[in-house]
């Protein structure tokens, strides 16, 4: 039932967030994301190189990427990785459009090819049963592995992390608002504005570099 804050032992008791770095989970640098893109393959990880390049650029939440049950048959088409994807989003039940460009092209066919399967198939089975997808819960480990192994705390970064990353470059390359919604499939541009931290310095900034 937990103790009252009028119990003595509830002075003892330390609080649940202590130590720890609750907010948002920073985004990757793109200098970060190519160290982590060497250390699977020094690794020779090709399932968690080709989780990451996907997470990478398909912008999806965690949940989407592993529970949504991306199948074989999503990605590929005529023996080829699709240039471009969509899901559903298991939070606002809406499609999202995603690229997958090279490095990601490149790393899941490997992981395909290695693995084998039928177009039915999960593109990332589960360890315990080969007809599921991967936990929400092993996708929290295998980034905290990946973000540590080229040596970044882990509690600064999570699976959202992962998602923010590439909007994150976007948005600071092109300051195009409106296109990081539709990526990241936001119904509303003030939840992107929020998302990406964007703040009246940030519009100042824009408002001085332009010339009427």
């Amino acid at each position: 039932m937990g103790h009252s804050e009028y119990d003595p032992g509830a002075k003892e008791r330390r609080p649940w967030n202590a130590g720890r770095k609750l907010g948002a989970k920073r985004a990757l640098k793109p200098q970060q994301v190519r160290a982590i893109r060497f250390w699977l393959d020094r690794e020779q990880r090709l399932r968690d190189r080709a989780m990451f390049d996907l997470a990478i650029d398909a912008k999806l939440r965690g949940c989407d990427v592993v529970k949504v049950k991306i199948k074989i048959s999503d990605l590929v088409s005529g023996g080829r990785v699709r240039t471009r994807a969509t899901v559903i989003q298991r939070k606002t039940g809406r499609p999202v459009q995603f690229e997958l460009l090279e490095p990601a092209r490149g790393s899941i066919l490997a992981w395909l090819e290695w693995r084998g399967g039928a177009l039915d198939d999960f593109v990332f089975a589960s360890r315990i049963d080969q007809a599921d997808h991967i936990s929400t819960r092993q996708y929290a480990r295998l980034v905290d592995e990946w973000v540590t192994g080229i040596g970044l705390r882990r509690e600064d970064y999570g699976t959202h992390s992962l998602r923010r990353t590439k909007a994150s470059i976007i948005y600071k390359q092109t300051s195009n608002l409106r296109a990081v919604q539709i990526l990241l499939g936001h119904t509303k541009i003030e939840s992107t504005v929020r998302y990406l931290g964007v703040d009246v310095e940030d519009a100042l900034a824009l408002a001085e570099g332009t010339e009427v």
